[in-house]
This record gives C-alpha cells, sequence and structure tokens, in this order.
C-alpha cells in the first residue's frame, strides 16, 4: 500500500485513466483534475479489504470542474467530504456523464440527475440514501439503475417504468422500499436483471403470459411479503437462470414439471413460502436440469430431488436417505438437511464444505474415519440428533473444520485431545448435552483460534485447563454442569475479548484476589429477550435462571428494587439491588456453574455464573459497582 503519485499532470494527452484496487492509499492528488482531457477516470476501491481513498483537498468539486469531457466516473469506496447535496453540484459541470457510480453519501436521492440526460448507468449502491425512491421518468437513455442496500423507503410508481425501454438492470435490493410491484417492470423489453429482494413489497405477481420480457435472466423476489400463486409466466422465460422467490407468503401448488422449460436455470430459491411442490406427473429424480448447481427448497413438502452441488432442503419431511434422498452424490458441496426426520447412518460427503444434518432423528455413531471424508468441511453439525458411541480421533484430520457441532446428543467418553490442538481452523466446539467424560485436555498452543467452547452438562472432571489462556479470541466459555473441580481459573483473565462473566450460588464470599480483580474489561448482555450467537447457541432468559439470588431484583424477577427492608450492617441499597437490564450489555460469557470450583471471587465481573460450586456456601459477598450477578442455568 502506497500513496498516489503526483506527477498526473505531465499525462496531458491522457484520455482514459484506471486505478481501482491499485494499491494506493491516502487523499487523491489534486494532479488528476488537472487532466481535462479525461474521458473515462475510475477511483474505486473494494473497501472491505482496503482503506478507503480520501477526497478532501481537493474536494469533489475541485476534482472534476475541469474535468468536462467525462462520460465515466468511478468514485465508489471513496470518502467525499461534501455536505447534503454538494456532490450534486459538483458534478453538475459534467454534462457528457454517462456513467456514475459513487456511495459514501446521505440523505435524499436528489432531482438532479435529469441534468444528464447520456446518462446510461448510474450505481448508488451503499450509499446510505433514505426517503422515496424520486422519478427516473426523464432518464430515458438509462441502461442500468443499481440503488441496492440502502434505506430508501415507500413505493416504487413514481417513476413511468415502461418510458425506460433501453433498462437492462432494476437493483433495488435490500431497502424498506413496499407497496406493489409495479406490473410495467416485468415489461421492459430490454430487461435482464430485476432484483427487488430484502424490502417491503407486497400484494400479488399478476398474470404476464405473453408479456413479459424474453431477455430476464435474473429474477430475485425473496425476502419480501408477496403472495398469491405461483407466478406461471416464469416457465415462459426460456432465458432464466436465477429465480428466487423464497421467504414470502405465496401458497398453492408448484408443478415441477414446468422447469423442465427453463433448461439454463442453474440457481432456483423457494423455501419459506406456503406451497408444495408437485410431482405428480413426473419422477422427479429424473427431472432434466443439467445446469442447476444451486437449490434452496426450505420447508416445502419434498420426497426427491435431483443432482446438485448445493442443496437446502432444511425443514421439509424427509425420514431417510435410501430412496428419496438416493441422488446425493459426492460432487455436493453445501447441504443442508436439518429440521427434518432423517435416520439411519449418516451420510458423509467427500467434497463437501458445509453438511448441516441437526434437529434430526439419527441414532447411530460416528463412522471411525470420518475425519478422512471431510477433507473440505468449513462446517458441520449434528446437533439435536440421538447420536451414540465415541468422538473418533479421525476428526481431528477435517484440517478445514470451523465450526464442530454435536451438541445435544448421547456421545460418551473423552473428547480427543487433538480438537484442541486444531489451532489453525477451529472456532467453535459445541459439545454441550452429552455424556462426555474424563479430562479437559490441557494442550490448546499460542495459535489458538477458538471463539466458542461449550462442553456444559456432561460428565466431565479434572481441574480448568491453563492453556486456554492461550485462546486470546474466546468470546463464550462454558464447562458449566460438569465435575470438574478446581479453584477459580484466575489466570484466565488475560483473555481479553471474554466479556461476560456468569456466577450464581446459594452465598457468595468477599475476600477479592488482586489477580481476579484486574478482570476489568468484562461486560454484560441485556438477555432479556435470549441472544443468539453467530453460532447458534441460544441463551434464553427466564426467571427460574435467577432463583437462589437474594440480591438480584428488577425484570425479568418479579422482586422490585430498593423495597427490602435493611438489615443491620447490610450493604445500601445501590449494592443489593442491582437492575438487571440496566447491567446487562454484551453477548459473550464464560460458566463454569455446578461444578467443584473453590477460591476467592472476582470483585469487578458483571456477570458471573458459578452456581452451586459448595466451597462458597457459608459465605457471602456484597455487590458493588451495581454489577449483576445471575445464571442461565
Amino acid at each position: 500500500m502506497t500513496a498516489f503519485p503526483t506527477r498526473f499532470d505531465k499525462l496531458e494527452n491522457l484520455r482514459y485513466l484506471n486505478l481501482s484496487e491499485a494499491g494506493f492509499t491516502g487523499q487523491i492528488p489534486i494532479e488528476i483534475s488537472r487532466l481535462t482531457r479525461l474521458v473515462t477516470l475510475d477511483l474505486s476501491i473494494d473497501t472491505l479489504f482496503r482503506t478507503p481513498l480520501k477526497l478532501e483537498k481537493p474536494n469533489l468539486k475541485t476534482l472534476v470542474q475541469n474535468l468536462t469531457k467525462l462520460r465515466i466516473l468511478y468514485l465508489y469506496g471513496v470518502n467525499i467530504s461534501a455536505m447534503g447535496n454538494e456532490w450534486c453540484q459538483a458534478l453538475s459541470p459534467l454534462t457528457e456523464l454517462q456513467v456514475l457510480s459513487i456511495n459514501n453519501l446521505s440523505g435524499l436521492i436528489p432531482q438532479f440527475f435529469t441534468k444528464f440526460p447520456n446518462l446510461t448507468c448510474l450505481s448508488l449502491s451503499s450509499v446510505n440514501f433514505s426517503g422515496p425512491i424520486p422519478s427516473f421518468s426523464s432518464s430515458i437513455n438509462l441502461r442500468d439503475l443499481i440503488l441496492a442496500l440502502n434505506q430508501l423507503n415507500g413505493t416504487i410508481h413514481s417513476t413511468d417504468w415502461s418510458g425506460l425501454s433501453k433498462l437492462e438492470i432494476i437493483g433495488l435490493e435490500n431497502n424498506k422500499l413496499s407497496g406493489t410491484i409495479p406490473p410495467t417492470l416485468f415489461g421492459i423489453p430490454s430487461l435482464r436483471t430485476l432484483s427487488l429482494s430484502h424490502n417491503q413489497f407486497n400484494g400479488s405477481i399478476g398474470d404476464f403470459h405473453g408479456k413479459a420480457s424474453s431477455l430476464i435472466n435474473t429474477l430475485d423476489l425473496g425476502n419480501n411479503m408477496l403472495q398469491g400463486q405461483f407466478p406461471m409466466f416464469v416457465f415462459e422465460l426460456h432465458g432464466l437462470t436465477s429465480l428466487n422467490l423464497s421467504s414470502n407468503n405465496f401458497s398453492g401448488l408448484i408443478p415441477v414439471s414446468a422447469f423442465q422449460n427453463l433448461r439454463n436455470l442453474s440457481a432456483l430459491g423457494l423455501s419459506y413460502n406456503r406451497w408444495s411442490i408437485d410431482a405428480t406427473t413426473i419422477n422427479i429424480s429424473s427431472l432434466s436440469l443439467p445446469t442447476l448447481a444451486e437449490l434452496d427448497l426450505a420447508s416445502c413438502n419434498l420426497t426427491e430431488f435431483p443432482d446438485l452441488a448445493r442443496l437446502n432442503l432444511s425443514q421439509n419431511f424427509l425420514v431417510g436417505f435410501e430412496r428419496p434422498l438416493k441422488n446425493i452424490t459426492s460432487s455436493v458441496e453445501i447441504l443442508d438437511l436439518h429440521g427434518n426426520q432423517l435416520q439411519g447412518e449418516i451420510p458423509i460427503l467427500s467434497n463437501a464444505a458445509y453438511l448441516d444434518y441437526s434437529n434430526n432423528n439419527f441414532n447411530s455413531v460416528l463412522p471411525a474415519q470420518i475425519g478422512d471424508s471431510l477433507q473440505y468441511a468449513f462446517f458441520f453439525s449434528l446437533s439435536n440428533n440421538n447420536i451414540q458411541g465415541s468422538i473418533p480421533e479421525s476428526i481431528c484430520n477435517s484440517k478445514y473444520l470451523e465450526v464442530l457441532d454435536l451438541s445435544n446428543n448421547s456421545l460418551s467418553g473423552p473428547i480427543p485431545q487433538c480438537l484442541f490442538q486444531m489451532n489453525r481452523s477451529l472456532g467453535v466446539l459445541n459439545l454441550r448435552r452429552n455424556n462426555l467424560s474424563g479430562i479437559i485436555s490441557d494442550t490448546s498452543s499460542k495459535s489458538c483460534q477458538l471463539q466458542t467452547l461449550n462442553l456444559n452438562q456432561n460428565r466431565l472432571e479434572g481441574k480448568v485447563p491453563n492453556s486456554l489462556v492461550n485462546c486470546k479470541m474466546v468470546k463464550l466459555l462454558d464447562i458449566g454442569n460438569n465435575h470438574i473441580n478446581d479453584s477459580f481459573p484466575s489466570h484466565l483473565k488475560n483473555i481479553a475479548t471474554l466479556q461476560q462473566i456468569q456466577r450464581t450460588w446459594d452465598a457468595m464470599q468477599p475476600n477479592p484476589d488482586k489477580n481476579q480483580s484486574e478482570l476489568q474489561h468484562l461486560q454484560c448482555e441485556d438477555l432479556r429477550s435470549g441472544v443468539k450467537y453467530q453460532d447458534a447457541i441460544t441463551i434464553t432468559i427466564k426467571e427460574a435462571s435467577f432463583e437462589n439470588n437474594a440480591e438480584l431484583c428488577g425484570p425479568p424477577l418479579k422482586t422490585k428494587c430498593g423495597l427490602s427492608p435493611a438489615k443491620e450492617d447490610s450493604p445500601s441499597d445501590s449494592e443489593t439491588g442491582t437492575y438487571l437490564g440496566d447491567c446487562l450489555q454484551s453477548a459473550s460469557f464464560f460458566s463454569i456453574s455446578n461444578n467443584n470450583i473453590h477460591g476467592s471471587t472476582l470483585r469487578h465481573c458483571d456477570v458471573l455464573d458459578l452456581s452451586n460450586n459448595s466451597e462458597w456456601a457459608n459465605s457471602s459477598m456484597p455487590l458493588s459497582d451495581e454489577r449483576a450477578f445471575w445464571s442461565t442455568d
């Protein structure tokens, strides 16, 4: 990454300048403003991987005021120091402008685009615009209109879409647009891509038989509130490559045989509606869709499906693999079958990167060589089944595994030591609610990448591993409800990302330890309505979670703060009465409740769960600094 060179003004005859993703940083040099013959200027940058460029001195007006021949201007990812609609005025001299891509703005979309009659491409995605979409009826030369990832609201009826006959791409996804979808959108003769997903459009999709553009290849209406029957006109769009109608309120039957007309279809999303797949007129396993690579049919009533590379059939009524799922092949890379009724042997696909078999009825054992068959997997979940036996050592041969979730099963035996040595990949290890025994391996190295370690409700014993301090990224550490016999693990103070420690028991003791009191970075989270971690671990708060804690008060408990009668030598109300909602501010936690942990306590922690640890039974500790102590047991 280097600063811009400053001698661009020597290239006085330059007409085309493309510096996109060139690795430059900092302020865009003023010398570019002197290249008066420029027709194309591209300074765009992907801010996901790079620091945004600056346009301050010179600002946008200074940069372009003399570049009157510009037809193409890409400034996506550039931080523009322009207030309100100053950027509109700055662009006014560019009367020949045809393509404009810009972001990092805010406010309403102005009507100034009428000043650019030659505009063919307008890309204003991720700009943070709000308010309604203005009329583009006068922009008759527009080919691409991309306003995605903003906060736009209202309807889209202000534009006479039928007059924009040259439009090829309409991208309005990820906004807050509402109302019905104008029928004229589908009839634009040159339209190829229509993306309206993740909005609040409602109503039904009309019958556009013989009226929709035959050039449409991408139709994305997912994640709205559309209703009615399946729009049958899509079967006339023979050039369709991607169709997404997922997460709406559509209902009725879908005639699967009609998909044979869509010979170019490669991605199909129909999940989470209220319809069923009608396969009574055809054997679905012989359905010929040679290019189909991605299929999303979650929450449909399926029993069979064709060969695929990506497959989501979660939350259906599938029972077994022998007949209904016989077409799963080793070519499948992503397979999501969670929330069915599958049973029998566990299918392990050698080329799969993502396998989710959670919430089924599997009751077999893990294959001895399971890790050798998961060479490319980064996600593997069998949670909420009834898997028996032990965890094979071979699981550690899956060298790319990032998430391993075997929680809520009947696994027994020790936890393979090598799981704590998968340092470069494993970020989530969830073995909660099994019958695992033995000790927790003390072999985590300094390259540990664990963010979640959940071993709650097993039969583990021994001590809290000292080497866990090497897991610098851990946010959730739960080894509660085991047979751990140890003093409090004060060495974990060095884990800066550990923000929440949980502790409740019948009585709390004073005598704070200096090392433990250094854990001042711990925080808490308002979990009254529950919180879901990225790895799908859910903490549910209910009144029973806080029982046996006389010091706690406020919602969700029935006890009101400040109403307890004063006792001799008791702490002040501010110490004994702590509002949970005022304290709970963070999402990560540490739990070692229901073990045999002993030793002094943490004085500065916000949330701590050490409940039912017998060594504290005859001591007490006042709360201070309005900290809340609670349990999720």
